[in-house]
């Protein structure tokens, strides 16, 4: 399967359309359709438009990826993009609660504050999303991979060492965190994951859940191979509304769970941290993901695309 930014389509420039309208007779609203995406086809001489058709569906198993070179550089790649999402976020994340520390600190108005975080998770999405898309896809993330898988796009093989691959790039990225930070990466958590206090189980969950849906259904929206074939700045511009998601979903979530919306993200910090605490609602920040992630995929491939019966192709007026 090809990473899921890849580019499939080759936009014509206007000039080109007038050359090949002059030629071949095609009326304007047959230029019209090819410039929004449209297939046009030769039969018998003349050209006909047609809808869009999606690529096919990604193989349950591929064994055939196995044996190529591009399936395990994009595995390097998703473990060293989410070995450095989490060493770069959880530093952050220990910096500010240091910073504002009443003990060490007398100025609490120190720090990058909440806003601060957001940005660091957000920003870092957008930054390896962008160098890593045309190697992996750019996922960094189980829930992505996931939601993905169901609409199709992976097949389960990659899904699977996708997962594994961002797992221990979190343990190890959060293990370089702890090695620079010896003084202060217990005393302020580790960056773990966690309920905070005055908030339910079923709170914490629901959060995790929408606030995955909120960043999948982004990241399906934002590579739709239909809007990259129809606008050809889509591919390049995807990474900053996915970083934006992130963002904005920390934003909200952060006072709730500390914002998990990433089982690797979850995992890799309680494995290095280590605490009891860590563990007590780890179950959250796995089945909350998965969830939205699941929901996700369903509204964007069954019902906005309308593809139940067949994931290939679809009839649409946008």
């Amino acid at each position: 399967s090809q990473p899921l930014f890849s580019s499939q389509f080759t936009t014509l420039g206007k000039s080109s359309l007038s050359l090949v309208a002059t030629q071949k007779h095609i009326s304007l609203s047959q230029i019209e359709e090819l410039e929004m995406g449209k297939d046009i086809e030769v039969g018998g001489g003349e050209y006909t438009a047609k809808d869009y058709q999606d690529p096919p569906p990604a193989p349950l198993i591929d064994p055939e990826e196995l044996t190529q070179w591009s399936f395990y550089r994009a595995i390097i790649a998703e473990f060293v993009a989410t070995l450095l999402f989490l060493y770069i976020t959880v530093l952050t994340v220990i910096g500010y609660k240091s910073q504002t520390d009443p003990i060490n600190n007398a100025d609490q108005c120190g720090g990058v504050g909440i806003l601060g975080i957001a940005w660091a998770f957000g920003g870092m999405i957008f930054v390896l999303v962008y160098c890593t898309a045309g190697i992996s896809g750019g996922h960094i993330n189980p829930a992505v991979t996931f939601g993905l898988f169901l609409a199709r796009k992976v097949s389960m093989v990659r899904a699977v060492m996708y997962m594994v691959a961002q797992c221990l790039g979190a343990i190890c990225g959060c293990a370089l965190v702890k090695a620079f930070q010896k003084a202060h990466y217990f005393r302020y958590g580790g960056g773990a994951n966690e309920l905070s206090e005055g908030y339910s189980t079923g709170t914490g969950l629901a959060a995790e859940i929408i606030g995955t849906f909120v960043l999948v259904y982004t990241v399906f929206s934002a590579t739709d191979p239909k809007r990259n074939a129809r606008d050809s700045h889509v591919p390049v511009l995807a990474p900053l509304p996915i970083g934006f998601a992130v963002f904005m979903v920390h934003l909200a979530t952060i006072p709730v769970t500390g914002t998990g919306i990433n089982p690797a993200r979850s995992f890799g910090a309680a494995v290095i941290y280590g605490k009891d605490k860590a563990w007590d609602d780890q179950w959250i920040f796995w089945v909350g993901p998965f969830i939205g992630a699941a929901i996700a995929a369903f509204y964007h491939q069954y019902i906005l695309r309308a593809s139940v019966k067949a994931l290939g192709s679809f009839r649409s007026n946008a």
